[in-house]
Formats: C-alpha cells, sequence, structure tokens
C-alpha cells in the first residue's frame, strides 16, 4: 500500500486503543455435525449473548476453501495496472477495489466483490416509486487463469453452509427449520475477498472501521494473522477473535435482528491491521432477494411482545448501501436503526 499518507489520520472513534482490546477465548466454538437439541441451544445462547460464534465441522472441504485462497493471494500479488482492469465504479460496483487510490481513505485494504448469482436483480435507484430492476454481473480478471473457477467453486460451499445456518438459527427461535429459506430464493448474496497489507502505522488506520452488516448472515474465513475485534455486549470491550483452524467465524446481520424482533442483535465489529504481515479474510454475505419485504416474524410478536420495527424492502436498503459508496445521496446512509419504532 506504500507509506501512509500523513493526511490519514482517523477520527479517534475508528482508532484502535490497545487497552480496551481484550484477547480471548469467550466467542463460542460450537460444532455443527449434528442438528441435536443441545447444538440448538449453543447458538440460541451465541446468538443472544454475541451474536457471533464460530462453527466446527461444518462440511466445507478446506481443499476448496484453500485453492480460493490460494487464487486470491496470487490477483493481489499483481501489479496494479492489471488489477484495476476489473476495478469496480458506480456502473458496476462488483470487482477491485484499492483504498489507497481514493479519497477520504479510511479502511486500510484491497477488495474484489463478486455476487453469487450472475447478474443478480437489485433496484436501480433507492428512490420510493422508482420500481426499475437493474443487473448487476461480475467482473472477472484474466489472472490469474484459475481465479474464476476457483471463487465459484468455493460459493457453492458457502451457499450450502448458509441454509444450514439459517436453518439452525430458525429452530433456535422456535421456528420451523424452513421458515427463511422462501426469502433467499433470488438471493442478493456476495463475496469479498479482502486483503490487508502490512501497515506501518497500525495505530493510525484500521483494515476495516466500526459497523455492523446490513445482510442476514455473514461467514467469515480468515487466515492465521487474525484481525477481527467484536464489541462485547456486555461492556462494550473489544474483543479479538483467535483464529480457529478451519472453522468459519459466523454473525447475524441487521435481516436476522429484525426477523427476530431484537431476540438477536447484529453486533458491531471492526478489523484491525498488522505492521508485520499481510491478513486475507473471506466474508460471504447471505442476503434476502430484492423483493423481500423484511420486518418481525408473525410467530415473535404478540400484545405483550409487540413489532419493534416497520417494515422495509430489502432491495432498497441495499441499494442505497452500495450507491453510498461512491457518491453522497440525497438521504442518509440507511441504517437498521431507521426503522426502528419508537414508542
Amino acid at each position: 500500500m506504500g507509506d501512509v499518507n500523513p493526511d490519514f489520520i482517523q477520527p479517534s472513534e475508528f482508532r484502535p486503543n490497545p487497552t480496551s482490546i481484550i484477547e480471548a477465548k469467550e466467542i463460542p466454538v460450537i460444532d455443527i455435525s449434528s442438528a441435536s437439541d443441545g447444538v440448538i441451544a449453543e447458538i440460541k445462547e451465541a446468538c443472544e449473548k454475541w451474536g457471533f460464534f464460530q462453527v466446527i465441522n461444518h462440511g466445507v472441504p478446506m481443499e476448496k476453501r484453500e485453492k480460493a485462497e490460494l487464487a486470491a493471494r496470487k490477483f493481489f500479488g499483481l501489479p496494479l495496472e492489471e488489477k484495476k482492469k476489473v476495478r469496480r465504479d458506480e456502473e458496476n460496483p462488483l470487482g477491485y477495489y484499492d483504498s489507497e487510490h481514493t479519497k477520504n481513505v479510511r479502511d486500510w485494504k484491497e477488495i474484489f466483490d463478486f455476487t453469487v448469482l450472475d447478474p443478480t436483480l437489485i433496484p436501480a435507484s433507492h428512490e420510493i416509486g422508482d420500481e426499475e430492476i437493474r443487473e448487476l454481473r461480475n467482473q472477472w480478471p484474466d489472472y490469474p487463469p484459475d481465479f474464476r473457477a476457483a471463487c465459484e467453486e468455493y460459493t457453492k460451499e458457502m451457499v450450502k453452509l448458509s441454509y444450514k445456518l439459517l436453518e439452525l438459527i430458525a429452530l433456535s427461535l422456535g421456528v420451523p427449520a424452513d421458515r427463511f429459506s422462501g426469502f433467499f430464493e433470488d438471493h442478493a448474496s456476495f463475496i469479498r475477498i479482502n486483503y490487508y497489507p502490512p501497515c506501518p502505522y497500525p495505530d493510525l488506520a484500521l483494515g476495516v472501521g466500526p459497523h455492523k452488516d446490513s445482510g442476514a448472515l455473514t461467514v467469515l474465513a480468515q487466515d492465521d494473522v487474525g484481525g477481527l475485534e467484536v464489541k462485547r455486549k456486555m461492556d462494550g470491550a473489544w474483543i479479538l477473535v483467535k483464529p480457529t483452524p478451519d472453522a468459519y467465524i459466523i454473525n447475524v446481520g441487521d435481516v436476522i435482528q429484525v426477523w427476530s424482533n431484537d431476540k438477536y442483535e447484529s453486533v458491531e465489529h471492526r478489523v484491525k491491521v498488522n505492521i508485520e504481515k499481510g491478513r486475507l479474510s473471506i466474508p460471504f454475505f447471505f442476503n434476502p432477494s430484492h423483493y423481500v419485504t423484511v420486518k418481525p416474524l408473525n410467530e415473535l410478536i404478540d400484545k405483550q411482545n409487540p413489532a419493534k420495527y416497520r417494515e422495509y424492502n430489502y432491495g432498497k436498503f441495499y441499494t442505497t448501501r452500495r450507491l453510498s459508496d461512491f457518491k453522497k445521496l440525497n438521504v442518509e446512509n440507511v441504517q437498521v436503526a431507521h426503522f426502528k419504532i419508537v414508542e
């Protein structure tokens, strides 16, 4: 990434504070080789207490993950001119992105985005009343030649695992295992391959600033360098998630928070950078179809527990978030809290 821009000084709320970070093994590690009552109870406790958990014995062949990781490392090792051939922009928000070569740098990373369904359909605009639909199409680099095949094979495994996790989460909420599956028939899911180069001034930067995920589920593969920090609900302390070999880190997003009517909460997290080593991570964002109306499940609301959110269209929400990466919109960057019902 080169030298740090002298203007690249983040506001204090974004800078990692070493005294506030706790390295802990508290994030639950759950064996999901079965869907026993015990496993479902562990999922429930993890979602309520943390919003995060790790899974082992998940069924994803490690050779497919390793092939995708190797192809990604080869891609990020290419000259910038080659990577820029598939650079994302406002017209196509899929492809390569390098934070060093954009204005208002905050995140110290390079990324490559691609959707699961190609094309993926989303609303063309965030404007209410505009029902035009646009197609997002992946753009793949010529090099390395096996990049696309490795990524697409790996993605199939992420989809299978995500449906399995959705079923476990549904059961933990006391609803049928397939309760969520209908929301994902034409899902807007995507993978983001992150590469965080070594940073000479790690106290002044973050790989990703504090945020919550706006989709349903995130399934994260990270290498042995680590760097993910989760904000603990009980006291706001930042917890460093130590890498567990072959595990996946799972977090519930805003959509599940709304579906569960706040029984489960999307939790803030961030990524710190490393002064010595680069880090590779591959999050899979499992998102509903663009036409899905997101609202609390009927089974989870009654007179004693009324709905805590107004309904919203997922596609419009998604489009607003994606477009705001490239230009200032005439609306505030939408958050799920904007749909909260204030009593």
